[in-house]
């Protein structure tokens, strides 16, 4: 059973520790946390992360959104930023524009109706874990958890859902999570954004919105735990397998594996 502890005001913030791996094995508490932005993080937070013996901070944004809500500071930790979203290759990834952030619910009431906006929630997962440039930064992350000095590490976006979450599957494969486990805790991110796209379903209900446009709320408000398996499914499609996308993608070795393992897992 996954522990969790209370941080005050950090969206969607929450740990991989007692999850249990198919060796039998459990990761450890307090080492490996992912979430949302820490720009208004309180004094409280702050402290809560130092008791954890906060190392490492991965920031997977967008420059636009560093600069919006930069980090905070914490002492102890230092921050690696690795923009997880290509935007400049002929792979990039197809994004909406950044103003449409600043009130995503009421952008969505016109997008969810085009086929734009429909294709984007689709792809936006299986155009992620397919790009080249995503799946470096990804690596990267992988490799400075497994040499991150004793301590715990935390990893995010802005709203720790999406390019969060994919962190979180790569990162729970390479420590042995069975499938199940990495959908389910993918999925998790549902539970703290459920209120708001609920909200967001009722307001286009009143617009006439269908179940194609119900699941563009769902992909851009909260995770679709659909369109994350249809990426887990391309992976073993077109790259053999979990495995073997770890890597040949993620150039993540049986060695690599085996000293994360040691180190996370108990």
């Amino acid at each position: 059973m996954q522990i969790t502890t209370q941080f005050q005001n950090i969206p969607n913030i929450r740990q991989l520790g007692g999850y249990r791996m198919t060796d039998g094995r459990t990761i450890k508490q307090n080492k490996l946390w992912r979430g949302g932005f820490l720009k208004d993080a309180t004094k409280d937070d702050i402290r809560l992360f130092q008791s954890f013996h906060l190392r490492h901070i991965f920031d997977f944004r967008s420059e636009g959104e560093v600069n919006r809500r930069p980090d905070c500071h914490i002492e102890g930790a230092d921050n690696l930023w690795l923009p997880t979203l290509d935007m400049v290759t002929d792979q990039k990834v197809e994004q909406f524009p950044p103003e449409a952030y600043n009130n995503l619910p009421e952008f969505l009431m016109t997008v969810a109706f085009t086929e734009k906006g429909k294709r984007m929630a689709r792809e936006m997962y299986p155009s992620m874990v397919t790009n080249e440039y995503t799946q470096l930064q990804y690596s990267v992350f992988i490799m400075n958890v497994i040499s991150a000095e004793e301590g715990a590490c935390y990893w995010h976006c802005s709203e720790g859902k999406d390019r969060t979450g994919l962190g979180a599957a790569f990162l729970l494969a390479a420590l042995g999570a069975d499938r199940e486990l990495i959908i389910e805790d993918f999925g998790r991110s549902n539970i703290f954004f459920g209120a708001k796209v609920e909200a967001t379903k009722q307001r286009i209900a009143t617009l006439g919105a269908g179940e194609e446009e119900m699941k563009v709320i769902q992909a851009f408000i909260g995770v679709s735990v659909e369109n994350f398996i249809n990426a887990l499914d391309l992976i073993d499609t077109q790259y053999g397998g979990m495995t073997e996308y770890l890597h040949n993608q993620l150039l993540i070795s049986d060695d690599d594996m085996e000293l994360l393992r040691d180190k996370y897992l108990e």
